[in-house]
């Protein structure tokens, strides 16, 4: 048994190290002598022999193809976003005097979430009132002080210009001129000190406004309201809890219009516009379209990133803040061909693409992969028309004489026979909402 083993071990060995190594030699080993008309398209790579004969065609089948101009996007991966979301708190403390509104409620602008208890608010306000009052009050007195210097003022002005006058003319003596004088003084002394108990007043009454406008808005938050409108993310504070000032009140997010927020790396933030189209697929499989109303100027240090963001009108509040969406930002449009993915191929460099028939021989061509669909992969890089192989193209290389068999009983004369279409709009273009179907 042991002997059998080895044995058995030795000829897979030597087979996979034909198959490998002298892969050609062994193709044309088990290869028959020749192909009739009837046989299926041989998967036989033609290799000419030492001789220099020329080499057998090899008989694929091929599609013709032709470019249409379809709808190029960028794809990222994002998420739903609220456009806006506050955590309402209070600015003062007091006990919750009102019911509480339970979470998932929608609420309007302006809407009454928590009521504090006033307490001595009221009463602070009252009095504040009582002191602007007892401050008007005073005017009229500080405005009469006030007249009252001004007259005494001017009558001890016109003693000491009579007595400076009699006193040159030799009838006063100098003891009333300075008497005079002194009373010029002093009812200059007394009008400052009217005209400083009138603005005293004055300022006590605007002392006592601003003490009433404090109260005022002191008791004006007691009553905590939604900012905007949108859904109670959380409940109001309960009844009867005692808030402090930063306290919590209620958590309010606005849901409609709604945000798909994304990072568009650094190398497809050109093909990004604002007001472009885009769409989004959520996890659920629901669609949405938008546009895009933001574009970072600032890449994310870290990821070298830039946020993007696409507003989706959100009116019956079905979607949510936080759910994964696949995104679809549309640009501009590139000329590409629908072909099976099981055409493409590597070349011996490891390059993708595709092999073409160009005058009865085999030829490759690199390819640029622009997305993938259920009919197919779309290409660009090739010519507006061309025939491109889709059964044997593994086992031909280019130069190699092929003879084609086409698709859909298309031959070659039908196919060059066909009307090229006379502009882009009469080929059929693919949407941009096919994009991430």
């Amino acid at each position: 048994m042991r002997l059998f083993s080895i044995l058995a071990a030795v000829a897979a060995a030597l087979l996979i190290y034909a198959f490998v190594f002298e892969r050609d030699k062994f193709v044309a080993a088990l290869a028959p002598s020749g192909n009739t008309a009837g046989d299926a398209p041989e998967a036989a790579e033609a290799t000419p022999d030492d001789s220099g004969d020329t080499p057998d065609v090899i008989r694929v089948v091929a599609i013709h193809s032709r470019a249409k101009t379809i709808d190029n996007a960028v794809m990222l991966r994002g998420q739903t976003e609220a456009l806006r979301q506050v955590d309402v708190r209070a600015e003062t403390s007091g006990r919750i005097i009102s019911e509480p509104l339970r979470k998932g409620a929608f609420v309007e602008a302006g809407q009454l979430l928590c009521q504090l208890h006033p307490g001595t608010r009221e009463a602070a306000l009252a009095e504040a009132e009582a002191r602007r009052a007892e401050a008007a009050t005073r005017i009229p007195e500080a405005e009469a002080r006030l007249a009252e210097a001004e007259a005494q003022l001017a009558e001890a002005q016109i003693n000491d210009t009579a007595a400076s006058r009699l006193s040159e003319s030799g009838f006063a003596s100098e003891t009333r001129v300075a008497s005079t004088r002194a009373a010029v003084s002093s009812g200059k002394a007394a009008v400052q000190a009217a005209k400083s108990g009138l603005d005293a007043a004055r300022t006590g009454i605007e002392a006592a406004a601003a003490a009433s406008a404090t109260a005022r808005e002191e008791l004006a938050r007691l009553e905590i309201a939604a900012p905007f409108a949108g859904l109670l993310e959380s409940d109001t504070a309960e009844l009867g809890a005692l808030l402090q000032p930063g306290a919590l009140c209620a958590t309010v997010i606005q849901l409609d219009p709604i945000k798909l927020t994304a990072f568009v790396p650094e190398t497809q933030v050109d093909g990004v516009a604002l007001g472009a189209t885009a769409r989004g697929r959520l996890v659920s499989g629901r669609q949405v379209t938008g546009e895009v109303t933001f574009l970072s100027r600032s890449a994310d240090p870290q990821t070298r990133t830039f946020q993007v963001e696409i507003t989706v009108e959100n009116a019956d509040l079905s979607l949510r803040d936080g759910q994964t969406a696949e995104i679809a930002i549309a640009s501009d449009g590139t000329d590409a061909h629908l072909i099976p993915q099981s055409a493409l191929t590597l070349n011996n460099d490891g390059v993708l693409g595709v092999r073409h028939i160009v005058d009865a021989r085999a030829e490759f061509a690199p390819v640029e992969l622009i997305r993938d669909t259920a009919e197919g992969v779309w290409v660009s890089n090739l010519p507006q028309a061309v025939d491109i192989i889709v059964i044997g193209q593994e086992y031909v290389i280019a130069g190699v004489p092929v003879e084609a068999s086409y698709q859909a009983g298309r031959a070659p004369d039908e196919v060059a026979a066909e009307p090229a279409p006379a502009t882009d709009e009469a080929m059929p273009a693919a949407s941009a909402a096919e994009i991430i179907q």
